[in-house]
């Protein structure tokens, strides 16, 4: 396989730095994002099983919170957070892949519904990502995202300044989903709502039209 097919190599940085913090991430992030998850994860269907793609599972937080009658492939493209994952699996059907949200190892339309949980801020192409999810995804899908995002035209200096390190060991602090979003004009925006920290975590569906 060619680099170029692997788009996580752009930053190997970032695949170290998980690799280093998976066993503590839990303990700063699980409780502060917990009812931010519950309330983003809502957005799942609840009477009809479906197939469901976790895009960018890290550490496995979402899944306590999951409905159990879906069938769910979770994916990461590190082997460290993959293997804390599975410790929280909470008796869910769960295929688990290691892989890249960049370059999804599934054909086209594969997918009802796909979670995007603080990847699109993780990756260094977030529009590929976002790309990718719509491509596996089946017409009439949605994509379900929770991340942290500046709005248009938003000077947030603090942010911009703190990005050049962030985005190497840990996320980027510069995307707007808006841009991202424009690149991938097969999604369809449905709702954006605030979800934490003034509105700089926000919780966005998309469909794709049928």
């Amino acid at each position: 396989m060619l680099k170029h097919d692997l788009p996580y190599r752009e930053n190997p940085m970032l695949r170290w730095s998980y690799s280093l913090i998976a066993p503590i991430y839990d303990l700063f992030i699980a409780r502060p994002m917990r009812a931010v998850r519950i309330r983003s994860l809502r957005s799942l269907p609840m009477d009809v099983p479906k197939e469901v793609l976790l895009s960018g599972i890290g550490t496995g937080l979402d899944l306590p919170l999951l409905p159990k009658l879906h069938h769910y492939t979770a994916l990461d493209f590190n082997a460290a957070m993959l293997s804390r994952a599975r410790q929280h699996d909470s008796g869910l059907q769960v295929e688990w892949v290691l892989g890249d949200s960049m370059a999804l190892p599934f054909p086209d339309a594969q997918f009802d519904h796909i979670v995007l949980h603080l990847i699109l801020a993780v990756v260094p192409q977030p529009a590929r990502c976002l790309g990718e999810a719509a491509r596996v995804l089946k017409s009439g899908g949605t994509v379900i995202i929770f991340d942290k995002f500046l709005r248009p035209q938003q000077i947030a200096l603090l942010r911009r300044a703190l990005n050049p390190l962030s985005r190497r060991i840990a996320t980027r602090m510069d995307v707007v989903f808006e841009d991202v979003l424009r690149e991938v004009p097969s999604l369809q925006l449905i709702s954006d709502e605030p979800l934490l920290a003034g509105g700089w975590f926000r919780g966005i569906v998309l469909r794709k039209p049928a």
